[in-house]
């Protein structure tokens, strides 16, 4: 599946990763005085890290995510990008990215440069989510881990990141009124928490 988009000059791989290192940093999330590993969480949510890892293909980017097996406890079955919660041993919530990248996916820590990092999100489960935007080195070489994931895949990033391809919806959960996007791309439906992440992006570097 192809889009108009991608024909543009501003998806071409050098321009997009000179564009996200000029949007984005790797400073630390949330507070810019605040270096501890994991960012100041409100409440009680859970720290989660999430990577957005693009792949870098001579003629185009790539963005890779993940079928979720359907036994899971949270977010079973959703489209997702690799990520899971921070734990200690994580130096930061990059480091906690690449780490359940390799878990989920067997994405190899040495074929990724992390370029920075996009707002935290709040997750109505309970998670408060860094993700963490990345250079992954192409093709890809990849391992499912069948506990967690089902396949892995790859979307155009030029697709995802054309704001005619977002679509808002609005639905009754537990009695309040949600707001979420969506992204169908072919048979598959990118929607909920990664469609609102990649919104976020989409508006960080293009609007």
């Amino acid at each position: 599946m192809t889009s108009n988009a991608s024909a543009d000059w501003r998806f071409a791989p050098a321009t997009v990763f000179a564009h996200v290192r000029a949007r984005l940093t790797l400073a630390p999330a949330g507070n810019g005085h605040d270096t501890r590993p994991v960012p100041h969480v409100p409440g009680r949510l859970r720290p989660a890290a999430v990577l957005i890892g693009l792949a870098a293909y001579p003629e185009e980017v790539r963005l890779i995510l993940t079928q979720r097996t359907a036994g899971l406890r949270d977010h079973s079955g959703q489209i997702a990008f690799p990520g899971g919660k921070i734990e200690a041993r994580d130096k930061d919530p990059a480091a906690a990215a690449l780490r359940e990248a390799q878990e989920e996916i067997g994405l190899d820590p040495r074929r990724v440069e992390p370029l920075g990092y996009l707002e935290p999100y709040a997750t109505r489960t309970g998670f408060y989510i860094v993700p963490v935007v990345a250079k992954v080195a192409a093709p890809l070489a990849l391992k499912i881990n069948p506990e967690e994931v089902d396949e892995a895949f790859e979307v155009p990033f030029a697709f995802l990141m054309n704001a005619a391809n977002h679509a808002l919806h609005h639905k009754e959960i537990e009695g309040k009124m949600r707001h979420f996007h969506a992204m169908p791309y072919g048979a598959r439906n990118i929607w909920g928490v990664t469609a609102d992440i990649l919104r976020n992006l989409y508006e960080r570097l293009y609007d």
